[in-house]
């Protein structure tokens, strides 16, 4: 209602990314001796990943806005205007229609913002990977066999996954 979904978890998205890498060189040294052949093609896809023209162009938008104070503080602020507009909806509390105004407001200045509207956009593109990714290797374990496009296409996440 306030902000499009993943502008809601664009923050998550850049822990999560923060974690995968902290993760993946965790696991790196602990597996150091013995390798697998799922950690070597894990890397490869890794390393694919990162060789795409747009990984460049996604970290350069995620870290200018890291680097911008200003743009970071004016994403918190609408993000701790919607959290709390939510709360007080979820508690059944009327919302004044100068509240909606403002946020409305802060969220359109926020949107406007060529550095957040970057990193808005580039959060978008890495979850598209990470849904791609995920998807391929969730059908693949759920299936026991490599996914045909007509497996991807039918909206599933997978055995009891509740989406449906």
């Amino acid at each position: 209602m306030f902000l499009h979904s993943s502008t809601l978890c664009s923050r998550t998205a850049v822990c999560f990314w923060a974690q995968t890498v902290l993760y993946l060189t965790q696991l790196n040294m602990h597996t150091s001796i013995e390798e697998s052949p799922v950690l070597r093609k894990t890397k490869e896809l890794c390393e694919t990943i990162l060789e795409q023209p747009n990984m460049r162009s996604i970290r350069q938008r995620v870290d200018a806005f890291l680097g911008d104070a200003g743009t970071r503080a004016q994403y918190d602020g609408v993000i701790s205007k919607g959290q709390a507009l939510q709360q007080k909806q979820q508690a059944s509390m009327p919302l004044t229609g100068e509240e909606i105004a403002d946020f409305e407001r802060q969220r359109d200045q926020l949107l406007s913002n060529p550095i957040a509207r970057g990193f808005l956009d580039a959060q978008d593109e890495l979850q598209e990977v990470q849904k791609s990714v995920h998807s391929y290797v969730s059908k693949t374990l759920e299936l026991g066999r490599m996914p045909t496009e007509a497996d991807l296409v039918d909206g599933s996440c997978g055995h009891g996954c509740g989406c449906h």
